[in-house]
C-alpha cells in the first residue's frame, strides 16, 4: 500500500505492507484524511517524529473480531490506552502513561490506504455525515475539549487567537456554547467563517479566557497580555520551536494556565451531525496521497485552511 513517511524533517511517499490486524482492532481502508498543524510541526521536528503522520480521517471497516462493525464507515479516538490504570478507569485514558497515539506516539497513523485502531477506539459516522464533515470530528473534539475542562463558559469573554483550522472550530464552538467568542486573526476571508455565526471578530478589554491557538511561539504571551486578573489562558497550540513566557504577568493577575490537547469524539459528531459547525468552507485542496509531499507544502502556505488527502 501507499503511505506517507516523516523522519529528519523529510517527508516522503514509500510502499508499505498492509498492516496486520491484532485482536480486539480493525483494518480501516482509508476514505478521506486531513492534514493538521500538528502535523506540520511533526515535520519540523516537534516531538523528535519519525514515522508514518496522520490522525483526522474517515475510512471503513474491512475487518474486525466483531461483525458490527464490518462494512461501518467511522472515525476513531486516537489514543490508544492500556484500559486498566487510574486514568483510564476514571474516563481518562487519552491520559493514559502506557498509550499510544494515532499518527503521533509510537502507532502508526492515518496516511496511508490502511490502519488499524481498536474497536473500542471506533464510532459511527452518522448517514447525515458527508466524508468531508465527518473528517474534522477529531479537531471539533478538541475544541470541545475545552468546555469539559473549564465548565460553561456562557455569558463570559472569551477571546480565540489564530483564524487557523483549530481556531475557527474553537471560536463556533464555544460560541454554540453561549460564551461572548471574540476571534482574532489576520485574514478577513477566513474570520467571515466564524463571523457568519455570530462569532464577534477583534475587541478591546481583557478577557475573562483567552484561547491560544495561533500555533506560533509568541501566542502564548500575546494571550496572557489579553487576559483579566484570575482569568484563564487555554493552551492549544503546538510548536517544535521551545516557547519562553515572562511569568510575572501570570503571577500578579493570578492568571491560570490551561493545557488543553485531545477530546472526546461523541459530543463532536454530535455538533457535526447536527449542523451546527461551519466545516465546508475550510477545506482549500484535496491531494491524493501518492502527492503527499505537495499537500504539505500547500498545507503550510500562509492563510491556507484544511487540505485534505484521499487514497
Amino acid at each position: 500500500m501507499q503511505a506517507v513517511r516523516i523522519c529528519d524533517k523529510r517527508i516522503w511517499v514509500e510502499q508499505a505492507s498492509r498492516p496486520r490486524r491484532a485482536t480486539g482492532f480493525a483494518r480501516i481502508r482509508l476514505r478521506l484524511a486531513g492534514i493538521c498543524n500538528t502535523d506540520l510541526e511533526l515535520l519540523r521536528g516537534y516531538y523528535g517524529f519519525a514515522g508514518r503522520p496522520g490522525h483526522e480521517f474517515v475510512g471503513v471497516v474491512e475487518e474486525a473480531d466483531s461483525a458490527f462493525w464490518v462494512g461501518k464507515r467511522v472515525v476513531g479516538e486516537i489514543n490508544l490506552a492500556c484500559g486498566s490504570c487510574d486514568w483510564c478507569t476514571s474516563g481518562l485514558g487519552r491520559h493514559c502513561p502506557r498509550r499510544t497515539v494515532l499518527g503521533i506516539l509510537r502507532h502508526p497513523g492515518a496516511f496511508a490506504e490502511w490502519l488499524t485502531l481498536p474497536e473500542e477506539n471506533l464510532l459511527e459516522v452518522p448517514a447525515s455525515l458527508s466524508d468531508e464533515e465527518a473528517v474534522f470530528c477529531e479537531p471539533v473534539a478538541a475544541a470541545c475539549e475545552i468546555q469539559e475542562q473549564l465548565g460553561r463558559l456562557r455569558g463570559e469573554r472569551v477571546a480565540v487567537l489564530g483564524d487557523g483550522k483549530l481556531g475557527l472550530l474553537i471560536a463556533q464552538v464555544l460560541q454554540l456554547g453561549g460564551a461572548q467568542v471574540h476571534l482574532f486573526g489576520r485574514h478577513a476571508e477566513k474570520m467571515a467563517i466564524a463571523e457568519a455565526v455570530g462569532v464577534r471578530v477583534g475587541g478591546a478589554g481583557e478577557f475573562d479566557v483567552t484561547v491560544d491557538a495561533t500555533g506560533s511561539a509568541a501566542g502564548l504571551a500575546t494571550a496572557v497580555g489579553m487576559t483579566r486578573a484570575r482569568g484563564r489562558v487555554v493552551m492549544k497550540s503546538t510548536v517544535a520551536e521551545p516557547v519562553s513566557l515572562d511569568m510575572a504577568p501570570v503571577i500578579v493577575k493570578e492568571i491560570s494556565l490551561v493545557g488543553s490537547r485531545c477530546g472526546r469524539f461523541a459530543p463532536a459528531l454530535r455538533l457535526l451531525a447536527g449542523g451546527k459547525i461551519a466545516v465546508r468552507p475550510m477545506i482549500a485542496d484535496r491531494f491524493c496521497l501518492g502527492e503527499a509531499e505537495r499537500a504539505f507544502a500547500r498545507a503550510a502556505e500562509r492563510g491556507c485552511l484544511k487540505v485534505l488527502l484521499t487514497p
